[in-house]
């Protein structure tokens, strides 16, 4: 099985540090620039409760040299990845599946959904079809990604928590190439659950996405200080409600409720979200996949989205005066 990791940082490097030493399949890093650099020189490095593994990984900016491959699991953030798209196509054979693990709703949405938008596009995280028409719905395989890691420094990453990728099929089948997948995956270590309805699944992590990560760019605040604050728990509490309205108009199933996500989230600490971080090293900020998208999607079910719009209002404007706001 040959598997390539397009966009080897934080956690597609960790995927593949795991991938490459438990020697299962054959692992290529799709990477650029220092850390690329530290891999070919030294290996990719993995910080893991308490110990230090080093594993010689095959390493290139270049995805025609890594060629056609059974599995691509995209580890870049949403905006890049639609922005390199077209780059995927030397990978792509005949049967390669395309595994998408970023944050967010993700541009095969409405593929195989069932519902009367059936195949509809949507322009938050897809402008004009691009990742649609270069790589194919029929090739996506839905991964949701639970694990947290950093690159400390070029070639070496820093595991903090978490083993879980869920995996699951658009469709909701539970096909021969998931079912490959996810064995490849548990044999690396990975706690790999596949589940019939991944929507589900991807609403759960997405209610603290759309909330958290804006509410925190603007606030500066950590989760736990956010939900400390009880006007800004409030505002948080409502985004939620709001995405469970879009989510329920869209066929989702929620399998707890709004004070239970938000219990969890709770638990996490005094703990900056990915937004956050973002904003405060410069990068650009997942505000279309993780906002936008729920917006969008309330517009196309008729579902008022009104503390949504608001702070997405907000935090376009805070990412857009920052320079980080990524322009598609």
């Amino acid at each position: 099985m040959k598997i390539a990791i397009y966009g080897a940082g934080a956690i597609g490097g960790y995927m593949a540090a795991e991938l490459a030493r438990a020697e299962t399949c054959e692992v290529t890093c799709i990477a650029r620039g220092p850390h690329l650099a530290a891999m070919r020189e030294k290996g990719l490095a993995l910080r893991i409760g308490g110990e230090e593994r080093i594993v010689r990984v095959d390493a290139t900016d270049r995805p025609q040299d890594a060629g056609p491959q059974d599995y691509v699991i995209i580890g870049l953030k949403a905006h890049s990845a639609w922005a390199t798209a077209d780059l995927l196509a030397p990978m792509l054979g005949p049967e390669t599946a395309v595994v998408t693990a970023q944050n967010g709703i993700p541009w095969w949405y409405f593929y195989k959904h069932g519902g009367a938008l059936e195949g509809t596009r949507l322009e938050s995280v897809d402008p004009e079809g691009r990742q649609w028409r270069a790589i194919g719905p029929e090739r996506a395989i839905g991964c949701i990604v639970y694990p947290a890691a950093t690159i400390v420094e070029p070639g070496v990453i820093l595991h903090e928590y978490g083993d879980r990728f869920t995996l699951g099929e658009p469709s909701g089948e539970r096909t021969p190439r998931v079912v490959a997948l996810a064995k490849a995956l548990s044999g690396a270590g990975f706690r790999v659950p596949v589940r019939l309805r991944i929507r589900d699944e991807l609403w759960v992590k997405l209610w603290g996405n759309v909330s958290l990560n804006p509410v925190s760019a603007l606030t500066g605040a950590t989760i736990a200080g956010m939900l400390a604050d009880e006007g800004t728990h409030a505002v948080i509490r409502a985004m939620m409600v709001e995405a469970q309205a879009v989510g329920e108009a869209h066929g989702v199933k929620f399998a707890i409720d709004v004070d239970r996500r938000i219990a969890g989230a709770r638990e996490v600490g005094e703990h900056k979200t990915s937004m956050l971080q973002d904003l405060e090293l410069g990068r650009p900020m997942e505000i279309d996949a993780l906002v936008a998208s729920v917006a969008e999607l309330g517009r196309l079910a008729t579902v008022p989205t009104p503390t949504i719009d608001a702070v997405q209002a907000l935090v376009r404007l805070r990412a857009r005066e920052a320079g980080v706001y990524p322009q598609k």
